[in-house]
C-alpha cells in the first residue's frame, strides 16, 4: 500500500477565518505540479481531503487528473487535530493508492509517524510517497518526494 501525504499549496495570508484562506495564485501553480506529478507517477484509487478551503483547491487539480477517484472529506486532519487519531482513521480506509491532502503541522506529525521518525515539514505542495504493508505507526518507507516550484 501507498499513503501519499500532499500539503496544500501557497495559502492567501490570514485576512479570513483559516478554514476559509483560499490558494493564491502561485499556490494554485504549485497544487497544479504536484497533482501533476503524482497523477503521473502513482494511480491513486481514494483522496482523503481535509475540509479547508485550501486543501479543497489543491485536491481539486489531482481531480482534473483523476476525476474518477473517490473523494472523502476527513474532518480531523485539519491544522490543529492531533496526527494519531487521524492515522487511526486513515488505516481503516479500503486503497492501495492513498492520497492525502492536509496541512502543516499534521502532515508532518502523520509523517513521523508512518516512518517512526522525528516530524519534519513539509514544502508548500510538497508530496512524499510512503509504503507499507499495512498502515501502522513505524511500518512505511518515504520511497518518493516532491517538491514544486517555491516562493524564495
Amino acid at each position: 500500500m501507498k499513503i501519499i501525504l500532499v500539503r496544500h499549496g501557497q495559502a492567501e495570508d490570514e485576512t479570513r477565518p483559516d478554514s476559509a484562506r483560499r490558494l493564491t495564485e502561485f499556490g494554485q501553480q504549485q497544487a497544479a505540479q504536484t497533482a501533476e506529478y503524482v497523477t503521473t507517477h502513482y494511480h491513486p484509487d481514494r483522496f482523503i481531503v481535509s475540509p479547508y478551503e485550501r486543501a479543497q483547491q489543491t485536491l481539486a487539480e489531482f481531480q482534473s487528473r483523476a476525476s474518477k477517484v473517490p473523494v472523502t472529506i476527513q474532518d480531523n486532519i485539519t491544522p490543529s487535530d492531533e496526527a494519531r487519531k487521524a492515522l487511526v482513521d486513515l488505516a481503516n480506509v479500503e486503497a492501495e493508492c492513498l492520497v492525502v491532502v492536509c496541512h502543516m503541522s499534521i502532515i508532518a506529525h502523520l509523517a513521523g509517524l508512518l516512518t517512526g521518525e522525528y516530524p519534519e515539514s513539509f514544502s508548500l505542495a510538497e508530496a512524499r510517497v510512503f509504503e507499507m504493508d499495512f498502515v501502522m505507526s513505524g511500518m512505511a518507507s518515504e520511497i518518493d518526494r516532491f517538491v514544486p516550484d517555491q516562493p524564495y
